[in-house]
């Protein structure tokens, strides 16, 4: 790698309960559960080795618990950036996609048929979360050349970014792509505008904890991929 790539350590935060409840959590402020810990304490231990220039996270609980652990072993300090947060998903918050579907059967179809430009009522659409989180990106990239920097945010966003990135269909990307809890993507940048992605989704550091292979998706995709809610 040349001199001035930047290479980002693109991270999903650990699982929380909401997470593992498969449930609306973007702007909802909610802690790792120790399973969570766990995992980026892994991801910590495989990453000490590398070397790093500064490690950045949305400023919600559940990234910064996430960066803290993984700064740790290189004596640095997690720097917020609020453009780095999650989707807010609005009056759906902290429901699950059946609760939402059920009550919301408009706004639900709506989603699902376009997230990029469709948000619920209160909420975000994917364009607004790209529009304040991939300018964030770029700035870190133009502040690090020739570094090697720790990112971490949540799983919409890492979507909505790779997909601007990579020139992906956004309006695909939950369809097409997907961040488990913990996981870890690397993207090297040519320059602020040129991005390849090496690394996407790994969670090789799952292995000690017995969870080598990451399960099929279920229900964190969409209802392209899950189908309806089984009664």
């Amino acid at each position: 790698m040349s001199s001035t790539n930047t290479r980002v350590f693109l991270i999903r935060h650990g699982a929380t309960v909401l997470s593992a409840e498969d449930r609306f959590a973007g702007s909802t402020n909610v802690p790792l559960s120790d399973e969570g810990r766990l995992q980026v304490q892994r991801l910590a231990a495989r990453l000490a080795g590398e070397t790093m220039a500064a490690v950045y996270a949305s400023d919600l609980e559940r990234t910064m618990e996430t960066a803290a652990i993984l700064a740790e072993p290189h004596g640095l300090t997690v720097q917020a950036r609020p453009g780095l947060r999650e989707i807010s998903h609005g009056h759906w918050e902290q429901m699950t996609r059946h609760e939402v579907e059920e009550k919301y059967p408009e706004e639900a179809f709506d989603w699902e048929r376009d997230p990029y430009t469709f948000a619920p009522s209160g909420g975000e659409s994917g364009l607004a979360v790209t529009a304040r989180a991939l300018p964030t990106l770029i700035d870190l990239v133009r502040a690090h050349p020739g570094q090697n920097i720790i990112v971490v945010s949540h799983k919409a966003t890492i979507r909505l970014l790779l997909s601007s990135l990579l020139g992906f269909d956004p309006r695909r990307y939950r369809d097409n792509l997907d961040q488990n809890p913990a996981a870890l993507n690397i993207v090297d940048f040519k320059d602020p505008t040129r991005a390849r992605l090496t690394l996407f989704n790994d969670t090789s550091h799952y292995a000690d904890a017995g969870l080598a292979i990451p399960a099929v998706p279920n229900a964190r995709l969409s209802m392209w991929w899950s189908g309806p809610k089984k009664e």
